[in-house]
């Protein structure tokens, strides 16, 4: 388990335009169409995958944050994990990960990594949180919760505070706190 802390992108930044495959319902999908089911009020984009421990770790969390959010800020997933050397990454297991959490956003495949670059996306997870003018204002951890795996990990319970906080402070029409903590996750694993 490879420990790769998120870039922390400038806040201000426009979202990057995109548009990938959902696993689930096959069908083409963009930002704009993702920020059009919150009616614009915000965006975001998370980078996770199937098979990382950090992912594991928060994914119910995650489920739970499209339920809460729905309607609210238009959330989407995508893994641009090399499903070549990570077949357990694959859009068939990606989409058996969503059916079995009941993801309420779509889950996109990222081929050929060009999204994730485009976000400066480092770790799974990594989050990226943008305003109704597509302006990065949050960036970084979910909350302070990681997998207890040998020596590493803790015990505090997942809880998404740091994120929740940041997507209140946008429903809310205000600024997220800016003092943010990068995100910890496994490293997004790169074709060569």
């Amino acid at each position: 388990m490879s420990k790769t802390q998120s870039n922390m992108m400038e806040l201000g930044a426009v979202a990057p335009a995109f548009e990938l495959v959902d696993v689930v319902s096959g069908q083409a999908t963009g930002r704009d169409d993702v920020a059009a089911a919150a009616d614009g009020r915000g965006l975001l984009v998370m980078f996770i995958c199937v098979h990382c421990p950090y992912v594991k770790h928060v994914e119910r969390e995650l489920a739970r944050i499209g339920v809460d959010y729905a309607g609210k800020i238009g959330i989407a997933a995508i893994s641009a994990n090399d499903v070549a050397a990570y077949p357990e990454d694959s859009p068939g297991e990606m989409k058996a990960q969503a059916e079995r959490l009941g993801f309420r956003f779509p889950y996109l495949y990222d081929e050929t990594q060009e999204v994730a670059r485009a976000y400066d996306a480092a770790c799974t997870p990594d989050f990226f949180l943008y305003d109704a003018e597509m302006k990065l204002v949050y960036r970084g951890q979910l909350d302070d919760s990681r997998p207890r795996r040998g020596d590493h990990g803790n015990d505090v319970p997942v809880t998404g505070k740091d994120l929740r906080a940041a997507m209140d402070a946008v429903v809310a029409g205000k600024r997220p706190e800016t003092n943010q903590r990068s995100s910890v996750g496994c490293n997004i694993k790169w074709r060569e």
